[in-house]
């Protein structure tokens, strides 16, 4: 899998890339994480790549001319297995299920704004698919970015050593996980579920299905409904 991101501030996406799970994958050829500058494809000898809006109102909007050059500018690496994203409060909210289809993919280019966001040129030029990973506005969308790329590349076999550590998480099955314990089997009182040490992996099983279940019902309980709404139908 090869991320390819078009940053004003490559620092923060690269950053990212040099601790734990993230740096072990890219060490290992797993996922590759390559940015480009749009300030490096500006025609103006300022590097400049916003301006005023038409119209008036606070704040600037990116340029089209540089997005776009440097967006032609990323070289496609695999024709149809190739998908470009745009970070925007306005995109479809990121779900597992969309991390999931994104992890099929060899190549991801993600358009990270800034300001007051992107001139609409830019949306109808590269026509991206739209993200956003919540109802809410952030300073740039650098830190979206990163969210999908941890994301995705835990889908990328490899990524975590086991997979099926992936399977495991929250909404891989539309339920939050089950709670988890390691040593000591004691602490302060809370002692560890005596079913988590007998070795009866059936039980263990069954008792972690009901603490999914019991978990979401409390905490998310329109993910719950959702999940038996799902099953019935079956």
């Amino acid at each position: 899998m090869r991320f390819d991101v078009l940053t004003l501030f490559p620092e923060l996406i690269s950053s990212h890339m040099d601790f734990s799970i993230m740096k072990r994958a890219s060490e290992e050829g797993i996922i590759e994480v390559v940015t480009h500058n749009p300030r490096d494809y500006t025609l103006d000898k300022h590097k400049k790549v916003d301006d005023t809006p038409y119209g008036g109102g606070a704040g600037m909007v990116l340029m089209p001319q540089p997005y776009i050059d440097c967006y032609e500018g990323v070289k496609i690496i695999s024709e149809g297995r190739s998908i470009t994203l745009m970070m925007t409060p306005q995109g479809e909210p990121f779900t597992d299920k969309i991390s999931d289809e994104l992890a099929q993919y060899n190549q991801i280019i993600i358009l990270c704004g800034h300001y007051e966001g992107f001139d609409e040129r830019i949306r109808e030029i590269i026509k991206p698919r739209e993200i956003s990973i919540g109802d809410f506005v952030l300073t740039g969308g650098e830190l979206p970015a990163l969210c999908v790329i941890d994301s995705v590349s835990r889908k990328i076999d490899g990524t975590l050593g086991k997979i099926e550590s992936a399977h495991d998480d929250s909404f891989s099955d539309g339920l939050l996980e089950y709670p988890q314990y390691t040593k000591p089997r004691e602490y302060r009182g809370l002692k560890v579920p005596e079913v988590l040490l007998n070795g009866n992996h059936k039980l263990i099983e069954e008792f972690r299905l009901e603490q999914k279940l019991l978990r979401t019902r409390a905490k998310r309980p329109d993910l719950y409904e959702k999940y038996k709404s799902m099953r019935n139908s079956d």
